[in-house]
């Protein structure tokens, strides 16, 4: 056992020795040893991972160079931000699954969203960061710039406006940790979010333009500019956790390239790991053993591969404990 290594990394060599245990240790060995060779990694974020709180974990990895690139989706990309500036106002619901409609409805007449067993906060989350983002959107749209969601955020973030409202450690917001070191990030089908929402209105409204967001095409073509640029080597490696369109957007950059662009010399994602409690099965993407992903020109047949069948909340923490030696 490595003396190197903090109680948590010792805890797991010790412990996860078989099943799905066995798979996480083996993915995190996988993940160091990728990046040991000189490897890039990518990290997609599906579901409510930053509601579940993942920056306590996350932060760290973006700062320490874990991580190179995240694709995520609209919603992970500003509930970071709005655990941030909302954390006290959260309403946790551990009965969740108790919950009568009536018991849901109540919930909405008091301005709370659910996601799962905890509740966000409508007006000191969603409202408190329209205010700020709406300003940012629309000196762009004045001035005749155009942007992608993510750097609209990364404007708010580095501003300094929200320190009035922070109510966690800011070195637990992965958000701003990735604000504070320009970290490229693509957000797929970002219109399906909260602040996707809130802009499709103000365009509706006319009060701002549509192309003053850059769209998810434009994040396409730039994803394959960097693909370009940083594949060579030991190449870019991919961890998925959850499913959806956080995973599936990116990772076709690589078939884009090399069926559409008819770059044929294009490498194979070089690592893939995928955290998910979807069951294997027919016809979804979640549920896709990675060996399918061969098929489809995404992962060549030596790509070291994992799956681990469980609950992200608990297994990325531990992973991404492992990789920093915690």
């Amino acid at each position: 056992m490595s003396n190197t290594r903090g109680p948590i990394s010792q805890f797991m060599e010790r412990n996860y020795l078989h099943f799905n245990a066995a798979a996480m240790m083996d993915a995190a060995k996988g993940y160091e040893t990728h990046l040991d060779e000189g490897g890039k990694m990518m990290i997609t974020l599906a579901g409510a991972m930053s509601t579940a709180e993942l920056g306590i974990s996350l932060a760290e990895m973006i700062r320490q160079d874990k991580v190179a690139i995240i694709s995520c989706t609209g919603a992970n990309l500003e509930e970071d931000i709005m655990n941030l500036v909302a954390h006290s106002h959260y309403k946790r619901v551990p009965n969740y699954r108790d919950l009568s409609p009536q018991d849901e409805w109540d919930l909405l007449e008091n301005h709370y969203n659910r996601v799962t067993d905890t509740c966000i906060p409508e007006e000191e989350a969603f409202r408190r960061l329209q205010k700020h983002i709406h300003k940012i959107w629309k000196d762009a749209d004045e001035a005749g710039e155009r942007y992608f969601p993510h750097e609209y955020m990364y404007k708010m973030l580095l501003s300094g406006d929200l320190e009035q409202y922070y109510e966690i450690d800011p070195k637990n917001s992965w958000m701003l940790a990735a604000a504070e070191k320009n970290l490229p990030i693509v957000v797929p089908g970002w219109e399906d979010s909260t602040m996707g929402n809130i802009f499709a209105s103000y365009v509706m409204k006319q009060e701002l333009k549509a192309s003053t967001m850059k769209s998810g095409i434009e994040y396409m073509g730039w994803l394959a500019d960097w693909y370009i640029a940083n594949s060579d080597g030991k190449g870019i490696g991919f961890f998925q956790i959850g499913g959806g369109i956080a995973g599936d957007f990116p990772i076709c950059v690589v078939p884009m390239l090399y069926q559409d662009m008819e770059m044929e010399n294009i490498p194979f994602w070089s690592y893939f790991c995928q955290i998910s409690d979807s069951t294997t099965s027919y016809g979804s993407y979640s549920g896709a053993v990675p060996n399918e992903k061969i098929t489809w020109g995404k992962l060549d047949i030596h790509t070291p591969k994992f799956i681990v069948e469980s609950d992200a909340t608990i297994v990325a923490p531990l992973m991404f404990a492992w990789i920093l030696k915690q």
